[in-house]
């Protein structure tokens, strides 16, 4: 299995590592750092475990989620194509993530 972790949820990370880091120190940042890589290296042993989200936009058809360990209120979306899982947004779950998904 390859990872591809995409632009935005690159941007996603640094922008949960920001706010952490102002609320709880550099630190509480970190961790989320190196709880998201956790997760990614779970999601290429275990692609399938991710939850499945339903959408009514076919274009995030295929589209599953998984928590970062530590902070479940933070989810990778991710699809998993062939021999790939590819890593599209590291969402806070009380934002507008249908939104956010359907603008990609």
């Amino acid at each position: 299995m390859k990872l591809a972790v995409k632009p935005a949820a690159r941007d996603d990370m640094l922008l949960q590592l920001s706010c952490l880091a102002e609320r709880g120190g550099e630190e509480l940042g970190l961790r989320l750092l190196h709880a998201a890589e956790q997760s990614f290296v779970r999601l290429l042993e275990y692609p399938n475990s991710g939850t499945p989200k339903t959408f009514g936009n076919s274009k995030l058809a295929g589209i599953r989620s998984w928590p970062v360990p530590g902070f479940e209120d933070i989810r990778a979306y991710y699809t998993v194509e062939n021999e790939s899982v590819t890593i599209l947004r590291v969402l806070y779950g009380r934002r507008d993530v249908v939104g956010i998904l359907g603008g990609n």
